[in-house]
């Protein structure tokens, strides 16, 4: 590159940066828009969750919103957590053996009179039938139906693919939903796709 073509570069370059912060903003106008409280999207891990999950909770208080409200937030927060834990094909691993980091993106909003909590990772292709096919269950069935459903698949033996327990969490957000969960998968390439799933308390 010759020295001529340097201011050109650099114009360029802080254009780019200006739009980042500009971008930033109006990301950020948008989701006080939504009211959506809390966002965060990255590599996320147990000692994380448990440090969110209490800042979220101070914060709720702190709005003087009734203890009842705080824990099922904070229930159904933990919860899809474990979710992209369990299920994000995006792994980093660590200097630890066999630790490593789960990859997502995690939502919690209020839109009056309810608060809703939203969760999306990357899923390997081959799993979206069996989540699919297991989440369409659960959002056909009414409160007592969950009750029982949840009953019955605690007396069972665990299946392999259950073996973290996101099989028995997925009821229970079920049960605890004010409304019938919301999921979507959407095709990124041949191997995966984006899994997101809402909440509603």
């Amino acid at each position: 590159m010759v020295l001529s073509e340097w201011p050109f570069v650099i114009a360029i370059h802080s254009r780019r940066l200006l739009l980042m912060l500009e971008n930033l903003y109006n990301f950020k106008t948008e989701l006080n828009q939504r009211g959506i409280f809390f966002c965060f999207s990255g590599p996320i891990s147990q000692d994380l969750l448990v440090e969110i999950g209490d800042t979220l909770k101070n914060k709720m208080k702190l709005e003087e919103t009734n203890t009842s409200t705080v824990t099922k937030v904070f229930a159904m927060f933990v919860e899809q957590v474990q979710n992209i834990i369990h299920y994000s094909a995006e792994k980093i691993p660590l200097d630890e053996p066999t630790a490593e980091l789960s990859s997502g993106i995690v939502v919690v909003g209020y839109d009056n009179p309810h608060y809703y909590v939203l969760c999306g990772n990357m899923v390997d292709d081959e799993t979206v039938d069996k989540l699919r096919q297991k989440l369409t269950v659960l959002q056909n069935m009414n409160k007592d139906e969950l009750k029982r459903y949840y009953k019955e698949q605690r007396k069972k033996k665990t299946p392999d693919d259950d073996s973290k327990g996101a099989g028995l969490g997925f009821i229970e957000l079920a049960r605890k939903a004010v409304r019938p969960i919301e999921f979507d998968f959407q095709k990124v390439n041949a191997d995966y796709c984006f899994f997101s799933l809402k909440t509603i308390i």
